[in-house]
């Protein structure tokens, strides 16, 4: 073997050899920088916010000028019934801390009708289940009481235990 045959065989084994160098390490960026978890998380957020208010106000005057009294019944006017006398009586027994409580536990049960129950019990729904006069400030501070008692969301955190604290200590 000649001198100029060493050397042509000498590069091509070695440009041979460079050439599976840089496919490995093509391989190796691609598995690590577009194959990496930490790449392909997945973030889903869901937030809901639900406000419903409702606001009726009648009057009439007359050709004279004069002002009538408002004669016809307003179908969303809280109603003046004894349960909802009863839930008022028993919403002022309740701290606002023991409010967001009650709240965030019947949320946090996955029970709507028990949501509902709660927050007519305590004064922030009428019994027609329409929105208290306090119902849109309280939701707005619910947001930062829970940031506030993330350990008591964390303690309920199961349907049934959440459920379990509305029973134990939702006022008659």
């Amino acid at each position: 073997m000649n001198r100029n045959q060493k050397i042509a065989l000498g590069c091509g084994g070695a440009g041979c050899l460079g050439l599976i160098v840089v496919v490995i390490a093509g391989v190796l960026i691609y598995f690590f920088m577009y194959r990496s978890p930490s790449r392909s998380t997945n973030r889903n957020f869901n937030y809901n916010v639900n406000v419903n208010s409702n606001s009726n106000r009648n009057s009439s005057t007359n050709l004279n000028g004069n002002e009538n009294s408002n004669e016809n019944e307003n179908e969303n006017a809280p109603s003046t019934s004894s349960n909802s006398t009863s839930s008022s009586s028993s919403a002022s027994s309740v701290s606002n801390d023991e409010k967001h409580r009650l709240f965030q536990a019947a949320s946090q049960s996955g029970d709507s009708e028990l949501v509902r129950t709660v927050l007519v019990k305590v004064g922030l729904l009428h019994s027609d289940f329409t929105p208290a006069g306090d119902y849109s400030s309280f939701m707005n501070e619910h947001v930062k009481w829970g940031a506030e008692n993330a350990d008591f969301i964390m303690s309920i955190g199961d349907p049934a235990k959440a459920k379990a604290y509305v029973d134990e200590h939702l006022p008659e």
